[in-house]
């Protein structure tokens, strides 16, 4: 007989797990970081439950999140000013295939781009699926330009516009937009692997973070097997679908300063 053990979608997953072959991500709508154990679970902030399609581009890519990763709000960066947005780092992986929510990819680093959302470092790894029939040819930022030419603009100019329809101002960059290079992002991954590594640990503000875990042995929240599953009994059951508006099929129109 095995008994599963629940294990938190932040906390669970090593950065890193196959040494030079890539980092870990783990592909999600979103991980409920405030939540007991950080489950997948859609994200309603705003009340958005779709992106709006917008009209100067259209992008293809699979987002996720690296785990073990924390971009601290108490941290302001010396690249962008601003502070991190208190969620793990965010993936852009750049392979052919559609991943499944849920599916975990070993990917390698290429770049980096710096999002200020809201007054926030709100970092965007680009990545690839170390699988992909493109992987061995990217190598670093500037072979993304080489082989799939004007999808780092298309990437630069969607996350600078997807929330105008809602009424929200155009998002700014650090860096002129400019994406940074492999050897910058991965500096970026360590430094937000060591900021989580003090939040696991209890030596940084959790700023309403949930930091429960049943894997890491040091952390002042290790939770229990018993406890954990205590944790999944009580979580509600799937709802029924909701149906959609077909407002959400609407394109919306954008005019830049």
């Amino acid at each position: 007989m095995f008994l599963l053990r629940p294990t938190s979608a932040t906390n669970f997953l090593a950065l890193n797990e196959q040494g030079n072959k890539g980092h870990a991500l783990y592909l999600v709508d979103k991980i409920a970081t405030k939540e007991a154990l950080n489950p997948i679970k859609q994200d309603t902030k705003r009340a958005l439950l779709y992106v709006h399609n917008c009209s100067t581009s259209w992008i293809y890519l699979n987002y996720g999140a690296l785990p073990q990763t924390w971009e601290d709000p108490n941290h302001t960066d010396e690249s962008t000013g601003c502070k991190g947005d208190n969620d793990p780092i965010d993936v852009c992986e750049i392979g052919f295939r559609v991943a499944k929510r849920g599916d975990v990819l070993q990917v390698k680093i290429l770049g980096v781009m710096a999002l200020i959302d809201e007054g926030e470092t709100d970092w965007k790894l680009i990545a690839i699926d170390i699988n992909d029939p493109l992987a061995e040819e990217l190598n670093d930022i500037e072979d993304v330009e080489k082989h799939m030419p004007g999808f780092l603009r298309a990437t630069h100019e969607w996350f600078r516009i997807y929330k105008m329809p809602a009424g929200n101002p155009e998002n700014k960059f650090a860096f002129n937009g400019e994406p940074k290079n492999k050897e910058f992002a991965e500096k970026i991954i360590e430094e937000t692997h060591q900021y989580w590594q003090k939040l696991i640990k209890g030596e940084a503000d959790a700023n309403g973070l949930n930091c429960s875990t049943t894997t890491i042995e040091d952390s002042p929240n290790k939770m229990d097997v018993i406890n954990a599953l205590t944790v999944l009994q009580e979580t509600e059951e799937p709802g029924q679908p909701q149906d959609i508006d077909p407002i959400v099929d609407k394109w919306h129109f954008v005019q830049l300063k």
